[in-house]
């Protein structure tokens, strides 16, 4: 079985790579670097059926994360990396930069290729063999004329200025701040990329509401 076949049972992809120098901070011998996260359709119904989102212990998802990519590392003989777990956390901001694949976005959150300002994380895959990668693709900012993410924020706290976060919080407690917190990020979802992405609104209301401190455990 491929990596890619072991990433689909898991509903998980690569969102990109690169070849390692001295200055990414990884571990000794890593000679390729491989950034992994959700795979739509199809990766909240796999989430809310694993073990860990029923079991009543916190971070369901992190938890999986760490369990299946952990998995898959230890059978090729690679490490498992994570977004998750810190302090001191490892740069995936600055990885995914590197990848050629996703890029920093005119409000500063980083924008895929193929999933817009939906992008996240579950893992990396630190290789001990320089594999092939794809060459480096077209931001998709630079052909988006409207740029509608820099005016989509209602309460202008994501702007190309960076992230209020004090003002989204602010914004979330009122009535307003409803459609965010259940269908997900009003400035994520505005992205052109983002809406032909197939996250379900579900799995964005999830990690909204978390991010502000009312999500439920499952």
């Amino acid at each position: 079985m491929t990596l890619a076949d072991r990433l689909a049972e898991n509903r998980l992809e690569i969102l990109g790579g690169f070849h390692a120098t001295p200055d990414d901070g990884l571990p000794n011998g890593t000679q390729t670097l491989l950034l992994l996260g959700p795979a739509e359709p199809g990766f909240w119904p796999h989430i809310t059926a694993q073990p860990e989102w029923s079991d009543g212990q916190p971070d369901p998802i992190d938890r999986w994360s760490r369990r299946v990519i952990g998995r898959i590392a230890c059978d090729l003989g690679a490490k498992a990396l994570f977004p998750f777990g810190g302090p001191p956390y490892h740069p995936f901001y600055r990885w995914a930069l590197r990848s050629g694949r996703v890029w920093e976005s005119p409000v500063r959150l980083l924008v895929h290729r193929s999933q817009g300002l939906m992008v996240s994380f579950r893992g990396a895959l630190a290789l001990r063999q320089a594999v092939d990668l794809p060459p480096p693709a077209a931001k998709p900012c630079d052909s988006c004329t409207a740029k509608p993410c820099l005016i989509a924020c209602p309460p202008a706290a994501l702007t190309a200025a960076g992230y209020d976060v004090p003002a989204c919080h602010a914004f979330l407690d009122t009535a307003a701040g409803s459609p965010c917190l259940t269908g997900g990020c009003v400035t994520r979802r505005a992205c052109p990329v983002s809406q032909g992405y197939a996250r379900l609104a579900d799995q964005s209301a999830y990690h909204m509401r978390r991010f502000h401190g009312v999500a439920e455990h499952p």
